[in-house]
Order: structure tokens, then sequence, then C-alpha cells
């Protein structure tokens, strides 16, 4: 390794020749500075996580924050946009692998949402890999050729970029600066920013961002002083970076404006992340006797404390001026079986049409092939206006809408196989390098299995974990269930030609991250640390 590394920064992971240019030391020395100036911070936010949790779990229920009514009664809007950002009506996600980029830049989105976050196993090589990835997509140099030989290269017309770094309660433990282990977030965001913001600039659009699983306004805060110190640092305008918020805590929900407010000079808008919502949801209230939630495909956006959530956000971006992004729904094209496949993309026509018409400006989807419905189902709804951003959301929402959890029922065997299934399944892709996979024709991602394992913990501690037939979801249940779901699943992987070395122990992870009396609060922190 040939690379200089800032004083009191080291390096635990091999560097390859071709990614020596990732690590040059001026973007090393932004990591390091950020480092030093925010991760006390950041761990003051984890452990404020960890007190929080202590009193929902000792009975209080979360409520709108006396502190800063005066931000919610106050006459503000968020910084205009630039043009880049304006239409958004179809966003498509993905990891930040080669040909996944090529073929979200390519689909014809209006924007991009590349992710270094729950889409993608956050192997070093990934990590550093995505990076060089990107640096090549940004300058349209970046080409890719399959096993067969058919190259893949980025069309003339391409999808507006936005990044994704990884949350807060993430670590880069490959890289630690004065013995602390640097954040995952600031090292993706530092080293993709670095590098990449003024070219980005020079193409007429932007360093836009993707933030994710943030739990209040101070940890918005804390992402706009990282924001203000990094423009600054690359000689860039404050309000250069645009950022918007994934909302999918229950949390965050109590506090949307003022995270906006936060980003104001920064802010692009909000996101609902609704699978991370149902994850955090059954997580926040894990010990509330009277919480309970049906199978996860009951859990719909059209449930009442879904259907508030979502809504609540349209009302809040479009109050302050800022664009509100729909979710993922996580349906994708099923080759050799038109009539399954007409009823997903029919599914994906409901989602799209109902967002729409609730006022959002636009969503996602996870596949290239479904670009094109998307579109249509928003275009049909806003016509050639890139966004309705002056659609305003009548109603008044707070905990009685957000707090109301229904449907408690039904729970079947079926549907507590299936969350067995997803989540082994998931855990050995996951292991193995792959974090967007493609399961029972759904894409899934960190976030799916997070609501596979907890539904299956829950059902068991709960009392009102109780199939349909009225037996009781136990741990003498679940522990044969998980052993014969992984037969399946390597049965599964082994018929489609992929190695099915990590099942076992993605079982093994399963079992523990369901079964333990203390509830993991997220699976991916044990993993990585298992992980190489």
């Amino acid at each position: 390794m040939s690379i200089s590394l800032p004083q009191g920064m080291q390096i635990t992971a091999p560097i390859k020749p071709e990614w020596e240019f990732v690590f040059a030391p001026e973007a090393l020395e932004l990591v390091a500075k950020l480092h030093r100036a925010f991760e006390p911070r950041r761990q003051e936010l984890l452990k404020a996580r960890v007190a929080r949790q202590a009193r929902i779990d000792a009975g209080e229920m979360p409520d709108f924050l006396p502190e800063t009514k005066h931000i919610r009664e106050g006459d503000w809007k968020v910084a205009p946009l630039p043009k880049a950002l304006e239409c958004r009506r179809v966003e498509i996600t993905g990891p930040v692998e080669a040909k996944m980029i090529i073929n979200a830049f390519n689909s014809g989105a209006d924007s991009y949402m590349t992710d270094f976050e729950d889409s993608n196993s956050p192997k070093w090589e990934n990590q550093i890999q995505g990076q060089v990835n990107l640096y090549k997509a940004i300058r349209r140099e970046l080409a890719f050729k399959n096993e067969a030989g058919k190259e893949y290269k980025l069309n003339d017309k391409i999808a507006t970029l936005q990044i994704r770094p990884r949350g807060w309660h993430l670590d880069e433990k490959h890289v630690t600066v004065d013995g602390q282990r640097v954040s995952g977030g600031i090292f993706d965001f530092a080293l993709v920013f670095f590098h990449n913001a003024k070219e980005q600039i020079a193409r007429g659009a932007g360093p836009f961002f993707y933030l994710p699983k943030m739990e209040s306004h101070l940890e918005a805060r804390l992402w706009n002083e990282i924001f203000v110190m990094a423009q600054e640092f690359v000689g860039l305008p404050k309000g250069t970076i645009k950022a918007t918020v994934l909302v999918e805590t229950i949390l965050a929900t109590f506090e949307m404006e003022e995270i906006l407010y936060e980003l104001r000079d920064h802010s692009a808008g909000l996101n609902a992340g609704r699978w991370d919502y149902i994850f955090s949801c059954i997580k926040k209230f894990k010990k509330n006797k009277d919480f309970c939630l049906a199978n996860r495909g009951a859990i719909t956006m059209e449930v009442p404390f879904m259907r508030s959530y979502a809504l609540a956000l349209v009302q809040a971006c479009h109050k302050r001026g800022a664009p509100a992004m729909g979710g993922m729904s996580a349906l994708i094209p099923i080759k050799g079986d038109p009539e399954a496949n007409e009823k997903a993309l029919g599914g994906i026509r409901h989602d799209k049409r109902r967002d729409a018409n609730d006022g959002y400006d636009g969503g996602w989807v996870a596949h290239p092939g479904l670009v094109d419905i998307a579109m249509e189902e928003f275009k049909a709804v806003l016509g050639d206006k890139p966004n309705q951003w002056g659609k305003q959301v009548e109603g008044k929402f707070g905990p009685a809408q957000w707090l109301d959890f229904q449907p408690s029922q039904p729970i079947t065997e079926a549907g507590l196989r299936n969350n067995i299934n997803v989540g082994i399944h998931y855990l050995g892709s996951w292991l193995a390098g792959n974090g967007c996979v493609p399961i029972h024709n759904l894409m899934e991602d960190a976030a799916t299995a997070e609501i596979s394992r907890s539904q299956v913990w829950q059902w068991v501690v709960s009392p009102k974990g109780v199939l349909d037939d009225g037996r009781k979801v136990t741990e003498a249940m679940v522990r044969p269930m998980i052993a014969e779901e992984l037969a399946k699943v390597k049965a599964t992987v082994s018929a489609q030609g992929e190695a099915t070395a990590t099942y076992d122990q993605a079982a093994e992870i399963f079992d523990k991250m369901s079964l333990t009396p203390d509830y993991p609060e997220f699976l991916t922190l044990p993993l990585y640390e298992a992980m190489e």
C-alpha cells in the first residue's frame, strides 16, 4: 500500500492498486476531520436512542416535542431546489455495483438512488469498489461485461444521481482515527463527496444524498453540520448539498417538520421508507403487551397507521416547500408466469396511483422493468408537471393516528414460515456479499429481513402471537421450522446454480436473532462483525 494516511488514522483492510486514488490524502483528511469534529456527538445521539427505548419499554408513548412547537407553528420554507431535483416522478434504487449502476442510470427513471446501505452488503470490497464505480459513472466512464461477454455502457441521457450512505448506528470497522472506528456514514459520504461533488456540479447536477434511519431532528442537525464543514473543506457554498431524509422510524414521524427545519438549507424533502418503518414499529413497541402486528403481507400502506403516516409526510413536506417521495413497492416482474406477472404489475400500478393521488411527487421502484409503469401512473396525475409541490393535504395527524396499530390478525403458519424462509435466504445472500435479493417474486433488502426476524421474535414473546388455528407461536414451534425452511432455501439456491456455503450460518444467526430473550436492535450489527 503506497497511500499516505493522516496522523492517527489506520486502515486494516487491503487496498488494491486500482483503489488507491479513492484514498487520496486530502480525502482521508476530510474523513479524519469530520470524525474528530462529530464522533462524540454521534455517540451521544446513539446513547440517547438507548435511553429513549428504555423509556418506551417502560410504557412511555411518543408524542410531539413541546420544545419544538415554535418550529411546527413557524412560517418558514426549505431553501429552493436546483433544477436537477425538480422532477423525481420515478426513482430507481439499488446497490453500488457496476451492472446495477449502469442499468439504473439507463432505466428511464428521473432519478437513481445508489445505495451504500440496506441493499448493499457492506463488505470492504463492496464499499470501496462502489466508490470506484460511482467515480467512473459520474464521469461516464463506467462499463461492465458479464460472464457471457455482454457489455453494458451508459447512455447519453441518464438519471439524476442521489447517494445513500450508511446510517448512524453503523461503523466502518476497517478504518480508525485516534483508535476509534469511524462512522460508516461519514466514511461513505466524505469519500464520495470529496471526489465527485465538483464534477457533478460541472455536469449540471450536484452532490445529492439520501439519509437513512434517523430517529430525531438532532440526528438531522448532525448531518447538517457535517454538510457545512464538508462544503467549506472543498470550497463549495453552503447549501450546495441537497439531501432527502428517509422517514423510516416511527419516532421521526413525530419530528418531520423539525427534521426539514434542521436541514432547511440542504433539504430535498422526505421519503416514506415503509419497510424500515414497519420494522421500527415492531422494535420500538416490542415489550408492549397490546402491540402485535399480523402477517407482513397484511401490513399494507392502506392500514390505518401506515396510511396516516404517508399522508402526514406529504402534508409536512408541501407545507414547507419540499418534495414528498413515496416509498418502495417490493414487487418485481415475474418471468415465465404471465398471470402472476400481470398481478405483480397491477400491484405496482395501484401503489403508485395511490401515492400520486395523495400528493407525492414521485416514488421508488427496485427494477428497471417497472420504471415505465410507475411513470405512467405519476404522469396520469401530474400531466406534464415535474412535481406537485403545491398540493396541500388536509387533515390533522398525530399520536391517535400513528399509534393505531392494526391489523393484529391474521397470523398464520404460512406467514411464520415465510418470515423464516425469507430471513434465512436473505442472510445467506448478505453474508456472501449480495445485499439486494429477489425472493418469492419480491425484492428483499436488509429492511425486509429485519421485519421477518422481528415478527418471529415478537410472535414468540407476545401473548397475542397466536396462529389463526389457535396455536401459540413458541420457540419449540419455530426451531424445527428453521431447519425445515433452511433445507428449502438451500434447495432453491442450489437449483439456481449458486453456492450454499453461507446458509447454514445464516440459519444459526436467524435462530439467535429471532429466539434470544434480549431483542438485538439491528440484524446487521452482529452480522457485520462476523463478516470479513
